[in-house]
């Protein structure tokens, strides 16, 4: 589950003077006013974050909450395995340190770390884990039971195998059963957990509607870890605001899309990393049982719109050929190679095919009118598309697939709407067409996409709100992908696990509920010379992003300030 959003984009271009005066004034790194973290002030070394958020912030903590803030997953609350996402490899142990299933895969035996304390000093024990599982808006799927059988130990049953799903399990937040268990499952989405107590290397200091501030945990169970004393998260509401804060050394950690990077890392003082992990897509509201309305329900609409865009147009004029080559089965290439079935594509048509994308329509009834437009039984094939304002790549590919998908007699007229009218719209249903990001996989394996982004029971009826931890936003339903899904978390087989994943592939490819545009870049930009420890190339510790789900934690307690 990620609780941050995945995809950050810029803001407007249009300067907010009042924010960036905040900004500079208050809440620089530097003491001295220079460019710059590491300063050493009465508060000590105070690293400056972007992570995306805008103003009025509010101050949101829960991990089982909408509108979390970014450094609550990772800084505070911890899993008890990482998963890097960015490179291959063993998981991390965290507040667990060893795992193993029985024979059949139903039963989980997690032994955790000893001598681990939460920020208000209670002791942690394999309770807070049992409780976690148990505990119904963070429950997995199929649990029939997790209990504690001793202080480090935890053991989980499930009614079917769970080799496959083991990852999103273990990077789950551990919350403290002492402080939880007198929120109630119905308390618990609304509850803003202002002063979460974790056992991360950070907990939270003071917050206001401009910025956030996270102080050291003096109990952090890595010895001599964290060094960087504050970590201060800020609102910035404006795109030029934000850059201009980052070139000159008023954000320390930032990620986002800037299309022109050398401005910015020219002096050397600022370090950036392209990480591409995540698919961007274009979100349909299919599934007309479920309640959504439009052209874009019948899935001849689906495929002409998939026929129509020019995705190296795309790429070249909203991304600066920054992103990267989707495969419309969501795997991650060449990463999840070995996961594309026989017979299926390995990347999405990168070219428009007008007329390919006409014959569908005329295929499944649609004749084009005098306008230019097809239409069906007096419904013209016309639809909205939204994006979030000033996230200014997405605005930007949303404009572009309208000019593309006109040729070919589809009409879409591109929007912007704020953060939260999108998340509404896409929680909700109230939308047709959406620009938007797809979580990518913390280990090399769709599954996870399969499972929370196209199975029944990640969505909901138009109407009813896709609750904190779902994600299928699209309402797509189809019960042999169900089965499928079940399937292949049942097996620690490769090859049976792909036989499921051909299931999967071919109703997906086909149905396209999600529309696969790139593989969105992330680029990371950090301070290096004021910190160092921050990962690189060579290391790629961690996922880099400072929204990065639980990731951001780690390379928090690793950064240190230069000498």
């Amino acid at each position: 589950m990620i609780r941050t959003e995945g995809l950050r984009r810029l803001l407007p271009a249009a300067a907010l003077a009042s924010s960036l005066a905040l900004i500079v004034s208050g809440c620089s790194s530097d003491s001295n006013g220079g460019g710059g973290g590491g300063g050493d002030d009465a508060e000590g070394t105070v690293l400056n974050v972007w992570a995306g958020a805008q103003t009025p912030l509010v101050a949101n903590f829960n991990p089982y909450s909408t509108g979390i803030q970014n450094g609550t997953l990772g800084p505070i609350y911890e899993p008890l395995f990482y998963y890097n996402r960015a490179a291959s490899g063993d998981p991390v142990p965290m507040l667990g340190e060893s795992f193993e299933f029985n024979e059949d895969g139903t039963q989980l035996t997690v032994k955790t770390r000893e001598g681990v304390t939460w920020n208000d000093g209670t002791p942690f024990t394999a309770k807070d884990v049992a409780f976690t599982w148990n505990y119904e808006p963070a429950k997995p799927i199929g649990l029939v039971s997790a209990e504690a059988t001793d202080d480090t130990t935890v053991v989980a049953t499930f009614e079917t195998a769970q080799y496959t799903t083991a990852a999103g399990l273990f990077m789950a937040a551990i919350v403290p059963e002492h402080i939880w268990k007198d929120i109630t499952p119905e308390e618990a989405g609304a509850w803003t957990n202002e002063e979460a107590v974790g056992t991360g290397p950070y907990m939270v200091e003071s917050t206001s509607s401009q910025a956030f501030t996270l102080t050291k945990n003096p109990n952090y169970w890595e010895e001599g870890k964290p060094t960087v004393d504050k970590l201060r998260y800020l609102g910035i509401n404006d795109n030029n605001a934000a850059q201009s804060l980052l070139t000159t050394g008023k954000v320390d950690w930032t990620a986002m899309f800037i299309a022109d990077t050398e401005p910015v890392t020219a002096d050397g003082r600022i370090g950036m990393l392209n990480t591409p992990q995540d698919p961007t897509v274009i979100y349909t509201c299919s599934n007309a049982e479920l309640g959504c309305t439009g052209p874009q329900t019948d899935v001849a609409v689906r495929q002409a719109i998939n026929l129509a865009i020019d995705r190296t147009e795309i790429d070249s004029k909203a991304f600066s050929e920054k992103a990267g080559i989707i495969s419309p089965t969501f795997a991650l290439m060449p990463r999840d190679q070995k996961w594309v079935a026989e017979g299926m594509p390995e990347e999405s048509p990168q070219s428009a095919d007008v007329s390919a994308a006409e014959t569908v329509l005329t295929d499944a009834g649609y004749v084009k009118g005098g306008d230019g437009i097809f239409a069906k039984d007096g419904e013209r094939v016309s639809m909205t598309l939204v994006s979030i304002d000033g996230w200014t790549d997405y605005n930007n590919a949303a404009k572009l697939i309208a000019e593309q998908a006109k040729a070919a007699g589809i009409e879409i007229t591109a929007s912007t709407a704020s953060q939260a009218e999108v998340d509404e719209q896409k929680t909700s249903g109230s939308f047709q067409l959406m620009v938007h990001g797809v979580n990518g996989t913390n280990v090399a394996d769709p599954f996870q996409i399969y499972r929370d982004w196209f199975t029944t029971d990640k969505t909901q009826p138009v109407g009813t709100t896709v609750p904190q931890g779902d994600w299928n936003f699209s309402r797509f339903s189809d019960p042999a992908v169900d089965a499928a899904v079940t399937a292949a978390a049942a097996t620690d087989d490769d090859a049976e696990r792909l036989e499921q994943y051909a299931i999967i592939q071919d109703a997906i490819v086909t149905d396209l509920p999600y529309i696969p545009l790139v593989i969105n870049s992330t680029l990371s930009f950090m301070n290096t010379k004021d910190y160092t420890g921050w990962p690189t190339e060579d290391d790629l510790y961690a996922f880099p992003p400072s929204w990065g789900s639980m990731s951001s934690g780690i390379i928090a307690a690793n950064i240190t300030p230069a000498d």
